[in-house]
């Protein structure tokens, strides 16, 4: 394997990986936010801020 592939190889491994960690804090949000972070063009930080939303209480 050239070292070319080899590169390209492990992007995309790393590229799965954060993918899926994206996709599984999605899947775990019911009202939230997930921020991805980048620095240098890599994705070095992923951020979820999850809501809790409380029913309005009913008035009589």
């Amino acid at each position: 394997m050239s070292a070319v592939t080899h590169h390209a190889t492990e992007q995309a491994a790393e590229k799965a990986d954060w993918l899926e960690v994206v996709r599984q804090q999605v899947g775990s949000l019911r009202f939230g936010v997930v921020q991805v972070i980048v620095h240098d063009s890599q994705v070095t930080q992923i951020e979820k801020t999850e809501r809790v939303r409380l029913a309005k209480p009913q008035k009589i």
